[in-house]
């Protein structure tokens, strides 16, 4: 279990306060699939994927992305419990759809560079270090079924 100051909750409260999720899911899991270029992979039914401006314009990228998040945003309801909240999609994850696990972390690294160009200034040392320990926790925890 992670555990969390008072001042640790507010910053990812913070940070989710200015997250739309609608922008920021497409953004964070489009920049994973150009970035990465690997983990296309795991799309072969998104359908065209071969360029940069294929994958910018690839409505089931786009809504895939805010699927990502949704669940994603699921853990700041359930900070105390992000194991248990996020077993059975680690299953999926782990047994049907055979994702490498490191995606997890890869999409997070481009969803915090997303934020951060969206916050700017605002995203302070402090709230960004609560913003990645919360990451981390819901990257574990969607490996967990791996270990």
């Amino acid at each position: 279990m992670v555990e969390w100051t008072a001042a640790e909750r507010r910053h990812v409260e913070a940070v989710w306060s200015k997250i739309d999720i609608d922008v920021c899911g497409p953004l964070a899991l489009q920049r994973c699939l150009i970035v990465y270029p690997w983990t296309q992979r795991y799309f072969g039914s998104f359908g065209d994927l071969s360029t940069d401006a294929a994958i910018m314009g690839n409505p089931k990228v786009a809504k895939h992305g805010v699927v990502a998040l949704t669940g994603l945003r699921t853990a700041l309801d359930h900070m105390d419990e992000i194991k248990s909240t996020y077993a059975a999609l680690s299953v999926l994850h782990s047994e049907k759809l055979h994702v490498d696990p490191d995606n997890f972390r890869l999409l997070c690294e481009c969803l915090t560079i997303v934020v951060a160009g969206k916050m700017g200034k605002k995203l302070s040392p402090e709230m960004q270090a609560a913003w990645q320990k919360y990451l981390c926790a819901v990257v574990s925890a969607l490996g967990r079924q791996y270990h």
